[in-house]
Formats: structure tokens, C-alpha cells, sequence
């Protein structure tokens, strides 16, 4: 376990050694995301707020932050963290405590319940915790890095079909599924289908094992499900009906190219990012790409192990998972074969809808983890059992052999350090609390262009100067409109928003005309603005430009921005 912890604080030693400026590059705009959400968590606690709703983004209609990754399962017992050190410390910590975790707790599983060679174990902890998915994921979403409660999940639901006493481990059970509810919803919801298809499998072959589990799981889940309920009812009643809450979110088309499941991600060793890139959504969501290697040596280990009904029932559940991961049309190397996947007949039920299909390829994790674990136990003990060789001749080198291929099958996909770059500062009108002259009461202070999916900077100068003041749009997950209950990430842009963007791209200051110059008006007005800044950055000329000729009054530079007071026609 310490050697879990080593490796993960290794891939990171560029973000612990730049805790002040460091941003996980591959992020995009991830990290920023991230580190507002966290900060926002520990400021509601620090001022008595309700910590489930936010109005510092998206004025004036606020967030929902428990329909986002907020993630109070952590930012909340690490607020003090957060207030203390800032939000990049609680970022580096979780992270690294969250691939090192879930190494650590699959080990723990596997050792203890499935099989008595640790090495083996290690083995397979070490692939679950630090497998590709899990690396890609580690760039930007530390919901999907913090897996460390899935393998107990697992385990009580096996205790208690078993009938070790139900009653506790149901409670067990209950407390650690609220636990997952607010670390991560999506990855709970991946790997019960994985865990789903696993006992299908086990019990189409042993079905007269189930009558005698029936009673205990009885018990056990309606326990559990009772202490579920207490938890996280009323968040999970905030979430899908409370202030902005959506009920699905649209990605799209958005399953594995066939192709990455034998590539290699582009932090691995034998990695490519041209590669990768070309058979993946971007790098934070390079959900397969297990190399050749690994997959021909799944491969040889589904046959061998195959009369082995937990082995058979891991091995059907892996690529059960990695074929829905494929989508609703299978595509290879980026052609459509035209050939529908499974997932078509599953996409469109609740909540599976807002499911994005490539992670489901992660739930394949855990399964390969553990057929590795079993194959380590499996050679060990036919070395133990091989005859004695004759004297003056050398013993078959069997372990020697094993070692060699599970080194030449995991070498090229062992994970590589993730890149770190230096976050431009903020500026001085935030850091040095110029804004406050600036920015009455209620009012809220518009970045020019607005925040948004590609725009997250701004979320990064709000923390700088203390979370003081709201924006409008923003990045988050909210609803597609007032009447429109799908969901969408970052608001529904007004028309001078869309004008900054459309500034932003081209770089052309464009005719301004009264229409737009009455529609800037209205938007100011309903995002109760009181000032306008634009830092110095790409096409910063035009932006100031057009913001000139709409508001028919020049910027000021003040403190490293451009400002525009607009507290005059925003009363």
C-alpha cells in the first residue's frame, strides 16, 4: 500500500511541487472547475449556507451543486484543508490518495477474498488503481479517481448473499452506497451494471445457489436500502426537483472507437498521443486503450481459467462492459462499421441516458484486476507442484517465465508522470480587492468573454479574491432553460454573450447597432451587472472594441484589466 501511494505521489511530483501555480495541463479547463467547486463546498460550511446550491456562478439563477461533481464526500471533511492551505492542496490530495485508495482497496479485497497470494493481489490492486482509464481520468476528474469504496460495495453484497449476518452488513452496505452517492454517482451507476452482469453470469451456472440467498439479501438490502434513504434522500431529492435541476444529460454519440481498445493511452509508456487522440473524445477521456498485449494475455487466461465459475463469470462481465462500451453504433479506427452495440437498447433509459458510454469500458477495470489476481495464484501453485528436477539439472523456471510476460504485457501501459504547467496569475484587480470599489451589493462582476466550457479562467480569479462577488453563465451542469428540463453544461447563452464568443473566435470587432447595443442592456440588466473586465489576451483589441462601441463609452485599465463600470444603467 505504500508502494500504491509512492507511484501516485510520482505521477504527480509536478502539481505537489507548484502547489501555488501548478494546473494539471490535460485538464483544459477541469481544474478550475474542480477547485471552485471545493472552495464553494467549504465556504457554504464556513457561513452556516446551504452547501447545495450556489449563487456565485450562473447569477441569477445559481447552481445546483449537488446535480454537479461536487463531490461532498470529500470536500466537505476536507473544507479545513481547503480554507487553510486553498483548493489546489485539496485537488493534489485527492488525487493522489484516490488512485493510491483505490490500488490499496482492491488489494485489501482481493488478498482477503479471492486469493490467499498476495503478490498476486498486489498485482491486481496495482492494475485497478493505475490502469489507463484510471490515469486519463486522473488528469481532470477526481470523480472517477476516488474508486476506493466500490471493491467493499462488492464485498458486503457477497457477505450478505452468503448470509454473514445481514443485518450488519447491511447497514454496512447502506452507510458506504450514500458514501459513493457523494463521491460519484456515474461511477456507481457503472460499476453496479458491471457487478449486474458478473451474478448473471455466476448464476446462470450455479442458479440453485440463489433460493438460500434469498432470505439473507432480503434482509441485508432492505437494511441498506432503509440507511440509504436516511442519508441521502433529501440531497438526492435536491438534485433531480430542487433549484435548477435537470433530468438527463445528452452527450451524443459518445461510445469507444473499437480501436482504442488495443491502442495505447497517451500517458503510457508506450503510449502515442496522435494515436490516441485519433480514436478518443480528448485525453481526459481515454476510456480503454489496454494495449494489445493486455488484451491477447485476457485473451489466453479466459480459456485457460474458463471452468472456474468466478474466473468465467469476471472474464463475461469484462467484455460484456467493453462491448457496451462501444456505443450505439460500433465504430473501428474511425469508421463506421455500421453495425449497431448493445447500448442502443439501453441508451435511452433513465439515467443511462446521461450516462457517457465509453467510461463503461472502466467497469472492465476491476474484472482484469482480478483475473490477473487469480492467474498469479494459479501459476504459483502449479510451480509448487512440479516434480523435482533430477540432480545436477535446474527446476523448470515457471515463475520466471510468468513474471517475464506480465512484465512485457504491462510495461508499455505503465502510467508515465502527468504534465504540469504554470496557471497564469490573476490579476491584481482581484488579488489586491480593487474590484470591492466596483461592485455594490447583489451586483456581480461580467468577464469578458463570459465563463463557460472553454472559458474557466475567471472561476480562478473568484477564488483569488475570496469568492466576494457572483458571475453570470458559467461552467456547470444546469438545466437547458426554464422550461426546458434537459440537461446542458454552462448556461443558455444570451446574445451579448454570444457576441463575446463570436469576438473571441474571429478576432473582428463587428458592427455594433442599436438592436444589440438594447439587447447588451437587457443582458446587463437581468445579470444585474455592475462591471465588465477583460484581461489582456488574445484578440483582447477587439473584445475591448466591441465592448466599447456597445456600452458607447471606452474601458479603463485599472490593476492589469480593462474595466467598464456599468452600475449608471444596471440600477
Amino acid at each position: 500500500m505504500g508502494g500504491f501511494l509512492l507511484l501516485s505521489l510520482y505521477l504527480y511530483n509536478g502539481l505537489w511541487l507548484d502547489l501555488g501555480q501548478g494546473y494539471l495541463w490535460n485538464s483544459a479547463a477541469d481544474q478550475n472547475q474542480w477547485e471552485w467547486y471545493v472552495s464553494v463546498t467549504a465556504n457554504s460550511l464556513l457561513h452556516g449556507e446551504n452547501p447545495l446550491s450556489s449563487g456565485l456562478q450562473n447569477a441569477p439563477l445559481g447552481v445546483n451543486m449537488m446535480a454537479n461533481a461536487s463531490m461532498f464526500g470529500l470536500a466537505i471533511p476536507l473544507a479545513p484543508i481547503t480554507l487553510t492551505f486553498g483548493p489546489t492542496v485539496t485537488w493534489a490530495i485527492v488525487l493522489t490518495a484516490g488512485l493510491a485508495g483505490t490500488a490499496a482497496a482492491w488489494y485489501w479485497v482481493f488478498s482477503r477474498h479471492l486469493v490467499r497470494h498476495r503478490t498476486g493481489a498486489a498485482l491486481g490492486g496495482l492494475f485497478c488503481g493505475f490502469a489507463p482509464p484510471m490515469i486519463s481520468h486522473g488528469n481532470a476528474h477526481p470523480n472517477f479517481v476516488v474508486l476506493f469504496v466500490l471493491p467493499f460495495l462488492f464485498l458486503k453484497v457477497v457477505q450478505i448473499a452468503r448470509g454473514e449476518r445481514p443485518i450488519r452488513n447491511g447497514v454496512h452496505l447502506g452507510l458506504l452506497t450514500a458514501f459513493q452517492v457523494v463521491l460519484g454517482e456515474e461511477p456507481l451507476m457503472i460499476f453496479a451494471l458491471g457487478f449486474l452482469v458478473f451474478v448473471l453470469a455466476y448464476f446462470a451456472t450455479r442458479f440453485r445457489e440463489f433460493p438460500a440467498m434469498v432470505k439473507p439479501l432480503a434482509k441485508g438490502l432492505c437494511v441498506g436500502i432503509a440507511v440509504f434513504l436516511v442519508l441521502v434522500a433529501f440531497p438526492l431529492w435536491w438534485q433531480f426537483f430542487g433549484p435548477q435541476s435537470f433530468q438527463s444529460l445528452h452527450h451524443g454519440p459518445a461510445g469507444n472507437d473499437a480501436a482504442a481498445m488495443t491502442r495505447f493511452a497517451t500517458q503510457s509508456l508506450a503510449g502515442d498521443a496522435k494515436a490516441a487522440a485519433e480514436v478518443s473524445m480528448n485525453r481526459t477521456e481515454e476510456n480503454a486503450f489496454f494495449g494489445w498485449p493486455l488484451i491477447g494475455l485476457m485473451v489466453v487466461l479466459t480459456i485457460w481459467l474458463w471452468r472456474e465459475v468466478v474466473a468465467r463469470s469476471l472474464a463475461i462481465s469484462m467484455v460484456v462492459m467493453a462491448v457496451l462500451s462501444l456505443g450505439v453504433e460500433i465504430k473501428a479506427a474511425q469508421e463506421d462499421t455500421g453495425i449497431p452495440g448493445p447500448w442502443k437498447w439501453l441508451a435511452h433509459l433513465p439515467l443511462l441516458d446521461s450516462l457517457l458510454e465509453s467510461r463503461l469500458a472502466m467497469a472492465a477495470i476491476p474484472a482484469i484486476g482480478a483475473l490477473l489476481a487469480i492467474a498469479v495464484e494459479r501459476v504459483a501453485t502449479v510451480a509448487d507442484t512440479l516434480p523435482a528436477p533430477a540432480e545436477g539439472q535446474r527446476a523448470f523456471p515457471l515463475r520466471l517465465l510468468w513474471l517475464g510476460v506480465i512484465g512485457a504485457v504491462l510495461l508499455p501501459i505503465a502510467p508515465t508522470p502527468l504534465v504540469v504547467k504554470t496557471r497564469p496569475s490573476s490579476p491584481a484587480f482581484f488579488t489586491q480587492g480593487t474590484w470591492r470599489t466596483y461592485v455594490d451589493p447583489g451586483g456581480t462582476v461580467v468577464p469578458v468573454p463570459l465563463v463557460s466550457t472553454g472559458e474557466s479562467e475567471p472561476l480562478h480569479w473568484q477564488l483569488d479574491a475570496g469568492l466576494g462577488y457572483s458571475m453570470p453563465e458559467g461552467y456547470f451542469v444546469g438545466p437547458s432553460g426554464p422550461d426546458d428540463p434537459r440537461g446542458r453544461y454552462g448556461a443558455d447563452p444570451r446574445p451579448t454573450s454570444k457576441l463575446f464568443e463570436q469576438v473571441r473566435k474571429s478576432g473582428d470587432i463587428p458592427p455594433v447597432n442599436d438592436t444589440q447595443r438594447a439587447e447588451a442592456l437587457r443582458d446587463l440588466r437581468y445579470w444585474n451587472a455592475d462591471v465588465l473586465v477583460l484581461i489582456p489576451r488574445d484578440n483582447d483589441n477587439a473584445l475591448r472594441g466591441t465592448v466599447d462601441l456597445l456600452l458607447r463609452k471606452p474601458g479603463q485599465f485599472v490593476e492589469g484589466v480593462w474595466v467598464w463600470d456599468v452600475r449608471a444603467v444596471t440600477p
